[in-house]
Order: C-alpha cells, then sequence, then structure tokens
C-alpha cells in the first residue's frame, strides 16, 4: 500500500510539474521570437528639403539640389515603398536635422498614401487629397514632387514614379 501511495504521489508530482515545464518553454520561445520579430528592422531614405543647399539667382530654385536624405529604421515589411513614402509624409524631422536647415511642408493636412504598386518598374503612388494641399505656386509642388520621388526611387525594383491622381502637385 506504502508503495502504491508513494507511486500515487509521484504521478501527481509528474503531472502538475510537467505542463508548467512545458508552459514555461512555449512562453520563453514565443517571448524569443517576438523579440526577433520586433527587432528586424530595415533602414530607409526619406527625402527632405533644405533651401540653403538650393540657392542660385534670384534665390531658391526648386530644384533637387536642396534635397536632404535622412534615414530612418522601420520594421521589416514586403511594403517599403508605401511605408517609406507614408513615413514621409508625416514630415517627422529631428530637432538636428532642423538644426542643419532641413525642412518640409509635410504633413499636409488630409494628404493620404491610398496605395503604392511596382509594376515593371513603374511606382504608382495613389493619394487623397480631398483638401487640395498639394497644390500652390510652382516652386512648393516642385519640392513636395521632389521629395516624394526621390524616397520612392531608392528602391533598386524602381525606375520611375507616377503619381495619381495626375492634377496632384500642380501649381
Amino acid at each position: 500500500m506504502q508503495n502504491f501511495t508513494n507511486l500515487t504521489l509521484v504521478k501527481k508530482i509528474f503531472w502538475t510539474f510537467v505542463p508548467l515545464v512545458i508552459i514555461i518553454t512555449a512562453l520563453s520561445f514565443f517571448q524569443n521570437n517576438k523579440q526577433q520579430i520586433v527587432s528586424e528592422k530595415t533602414t530607409v531614405k526619406l527625402f527632405y528639403y533644405n533651401p540653403a543647399l538650393d540657392q542660385g539667382v534670384g534665390g531658391v530654385q526648386c530644384t533637387e539640389k536642396g534635397l536632404v536624405l535622412v534615414s530612418r529604421d522601420i520594421p521589416k515589411t514586403v511594403t517599403p515603398l508605401g511605408e517609406s513614402v507614408k513615413l514621409l509624409l508625416k514630415g517627422d524631422i529631428t530637432e538636428q536635422e532642423k538644426s542643419k536647415g532641413v525642412s518640409s511642408e509635410f504633413p499636409l493636412s488630409g494628404l493620404e498614401l491610398k496605395s503604392a504598386t511596382i509594376v515593371n518598374g513603374v511606382a504608382t503612388l495613389t493619394f487623397l487629397d480631398p483638401q487640395n494641399k498639394t497644390t500652390g505656386g510652382s516652386c512648393r509642388t516642385a519640392i513636395l514632387w521632389q521629395q516624394i520621388k526621390a524616397t520612392a526611387m531608392q528602391f533598386d525594383s524602381v525606375n520611375e514614379v507616377r503619381f495619381l491622381p495626375e492634377d496632384l502637385f500642380q501649381p
């Protein structure tokens, strides 16, 4: 009887601790994988503007000479083009970048990237601009357009950039 009681006690201990060990091991495994997934980042290039770099006869020239590359880390994604443009549209410039003359008119109220596709080397960026914030002077619209185009062109699979609707970035 004593052996039977000891065996029963061993079984109870076994069936109490084995599931705990399995649960702790599983939690540890998932936590490690979660940290690995969260830590997977990719660096993208955003192009903002520094008017001091774009001077000529008469002042600011509104050309790509004023574009300034800033790097940002984003979570690894299958849609880096869209994520990069969305990040550019937020207009988050650090204080250090601002102190170096980097600027942007982004964010523009209501402007939203609806889709970003790449087909045969052509990146098509479709925007929603219900408040017509992408218009307003040839200099301004040229700079906005160049910032987005340069950000999209960083990807090897992009040879050309198309904006939809086509009346965006018009003076």
